[in-house]
């Protein structure tokens, strides 16, 4: 089994090469704009490595050729700053992910395993589960949301075409894992967030709407459902989140906090300002995205590929938070451990001002 895996060095990613090193008729060659160099740790020096950067229009000759007697491609890789420029991020996760499937048609693979994301999904009910049938048309405020729908839309196209390739959409929540404690407070809470303190003390008070109930599942059970997919040769769309469903409430008793209600129109309206001052890298899309995803059933993933999360939700949450206040992160460049203050502040003092600069 040879497994190419584009943006291999991530969160998932990661994961993921953790869990086909156990596999052991498993050769897995990894891509990513930056490939880990110097004395590589585990899992990065369970693959090959190839530098390729998929948003590049002259990476196709190098996709196709990374794709050659290819078991399956796993398409990882996705762009979520610069969140002030959108065309930017419309390069690497919309055209990037049209260079990565037409390499993988061109060179035959029998199967490409997509990472969408609930993200994807129309507005939906908080109440009722919905299944992969569920509208894919995003949350029009988010361009995450935007994103992810127009690759859907690309696979919709590419599968009419009638080619031999099959296509998984595994459409997970939000992922967690203690490593990418690291990576995702760069992307998305900014050098500001004084999130040592989390070692100490606990906010007193959590702010945000009743509405925001959310699902999450830990990397290596996305990894688990990804190997599963590729191992029984699975096609169409499969959702991926653990139980329970989370609410404000309950992230709120593990931060220690005292849930504050607050409408989600005051936070929109807070969260904007905060972007658009440069203090904060993530946009406002992400709170009316918060406001809209459904609740996903995960009944057909269970059924089909036999997959069980072995973390529940609430332990996938706490393995993050550790690891915010830790500021833990891996070996490569994108996972690497949160900086110091004062690498911090140099980034600062050099214009590299959150959600205006490609982060690797």
């Amino acid at each position: 089994m040879r497994v190419l895996v584009t943006g291999a060095s991530g969160n998932i990613g990661t994961a993921l090469l953790r869990r086909l090193a156990a596999e052991p008729d498993a050769t897995v060659v990894g891509l990513a704009r930056r490939v880990p160099k110097g004395r590589v740790d585990f899992p990065y020096d369970t693959c090959e490595w190839v530098a390729c950067d998929v948003a590049d229009p002259d990476c196709r000759d190098a996709l196709v050729e990374a794709c050659q007697d290819a078991t399956a491609v796993v398409h990882l890789a996705w762009a979520l700053q610069p969140s002030h420029n959108e065309p930017r991020l419309i390069q690497t996760n919309v055209e990037g992910s049209q260079h990565v499937f037409d390499a993988a048609v061109q060179a035959g693979v029998p199967q490409v395993v997509y990472l969408s994301s609930v993200g994807a999904y129309s507005p939906g009910r908080k109440d009722t589960p919905v299944n992969e049938s569920w509208p894919t048309d995003g949350v029009a405020a988010s361009s995450y949301s935007r994103h992810k729908s127009t690759v859907e839309r690309l696979l919709d196209k590419i599968e009419s075409e009638g080619h031999d390739t099959r296509f998984v959409r595994l459409r997970p929540g939000l992922v967690f894992q203690r490593a990418a404690a690291s990576e995702i407070a760069r992307y998305f809470l900014g050098p500001f967030a004084p999130l040592s303190l989390l070692r100490v003390a606990h906010p007193p008070l959590l702010p945000l709407d009743e509405r925001m109930v959310f699902q999450c599942v830990h990397a290596d059970d996305v990894a688990e459902a990804i190997v599963r997919a590729i191992r029984q040769r699975a096609s169409g769309a499969f959702n991926i989140a653990a139980d329970p469903v989370l609410t404000p409430r309950d992230l709120g008793e593990l931060l220690g906090a005292r849930f504050l209600p607050v409408r989600g129109g005051l936070l929109h309206q807070a969260a904007g300002l905060v972007w658009r001052l440069r203090l904060q890298p993530t946009e406002p899309g992400w709170i009316d995205l918060a406001l809209a995803a459904p609740v996903m059933s995960t009944e057909r993933a269970r059924r089909e590929l036999g997959w069980t999360p072995r973390h529940d939700a609430r332990e996938a949450l706490r393995e993050l938070l550790d690891g915010l206040a830790h500021g833990t992160g891996a070996g490569s460049a994108v996972m690497r451990p949160r900086e110091s203050v004062p690498t911090r502040v140099t980034d600062l003092l050099r214009g590299r001002l959150p959600g205006t600069t490609v982060l690797t």
